[in-house]
């Protein structure tokens, strides 16, 4: 039993100190992962030093509002790790100005990309409603407990490097991911329809060989992600369908990727348009597809799809 969280708001303060070392002792552990000697609690200070061309220590508290001991003892450490210097005012030479070092700026250079992730993570695990900040604190704690806030950084600084996540396009050896891909996200929120079975197991059948296309997400040597865009009846038109990510690479936008490959594609090849099935308690999936500029368009009768209780179109021409 958490008793710090049976105390209600009278555990707040308690609770956003016992939050906040957590979530220090988990960035720490994403910057000794990329070899970066910083530590989380000096970020603050040496963002906003990184900021202005020179600033005092006072110009510091004043904009931080911390207390001036803190911020004497981080720009100390700092300036121990060589990553600051501190420079003579050439105009009042009672004037101590802060400044980047040499290697304060290339550790900024690595740390920038870090914190994009950073961001994002935290965003993913805090983008949520609640009546309350207690229940928000609550929510973010049990988001913790089950992703480690630091393998979710990792991942998607992985995932963002320029040459680690490639989109690929079909090869008969990836047949099995691209079945066991699907499965697993079909199990994980609906079931497996005989038509879901029949395709999956089949794509040449199914997609390739009748001039549809299906595409990869690569992380290094494997495939996380997949997507296929099948021909319809109507000429031009292509179902966006098949999308599955796998359970540990989600929340990462590499769905958001293998999408933008496919609008990309269709406009390329001049498609007409692009049309997908969906349900509607798939609330962020409908979000994402709507930010791309699908609408919604009328279901038919005999949908190919029982789960299916919407229908989207991205028009091309």
């Amino acid at each position: 039993m958490d008793a710090l969280k049976g105390f209600g708001e009278l555990g707040l303060g308690s609770r956003l100190k016992r939050l906040s070392e957590h979530m220090m002792k988990e960035t720490q552990l994403v910057y000794d992962h990329f070899n970066i000697d910083f530590d989380p609690y000096l970020f603050p200070i040496i963002k906003i030093i990184n900021h202005y061309d020179g600033i005092t220590n006072t110009e510091v508290r004043e904009k931080l509002r911390l207390t001036q001991p803190a911020i004497t003892q981080s720009v100390n450490k700092l300036i121990s790790k060589g990553l600051v210097v501190v420079i003579t005012d050439d105009s009042d030479k009672r004037k101590k100005n802060i400044k980047l070092s040499d290697k304060g700026k290339k550790t900024i250079l690595k740390m920038t990309p870090i914190w994009d992730s950073i961001d994002k993570v935290i965003k993913a695990y805090t983008t949520h409603t609640s009546s309350c900040l207690i229940e928000h604190i609550n929510q973010l704690e049990d988001k913790l407990k089950e992703q480690s806030m630091s393998n979710a950084i990792i991942k998607l600084s992985k995932i963002n490097a320029d040459d680690c996540l490639k989109i690929i396009s079909f090869k008969t050896q990836y047949s099995a991911d691209f079945y066991n891909l699907n499965i697993e996200w079909l199990k994980a929120f609906f079931v497996v329809e005989p038509y879901d079975e029949e395709v999956l197991s089949n794509p040449d059948k199914y997609i390739v060989n009748k001039g549809g296309h299906i595409f990869f997400a690569k992380l290094n040597e494997a495939i996380v992600g997949t997507v296929a865009l099948m021909p319809t009846k109507e000429a031009g038109v292509f179902e966006l369908t098949k999308m599955a990510v796998s359970p540990n690479h989600r929340g990462f936008k590499i769905g958001q990727k293998l999408m933008q490959q496919c609008i990309d594609f269709a406009k390329d090849y001049n498609f007409k348009s692009l049309i997908l099935y969906s349900n509607t308690k798939l609330e962020n999936a409908i979000y994402i597809y709507k930010k791309y500029g699908f609408i919604e368009i009328p279901v038919e009768l005999n949908s190919p799809y029982i789960r299916s209780d919407i229908k989207m179109e991205f028009k091309l021409n």
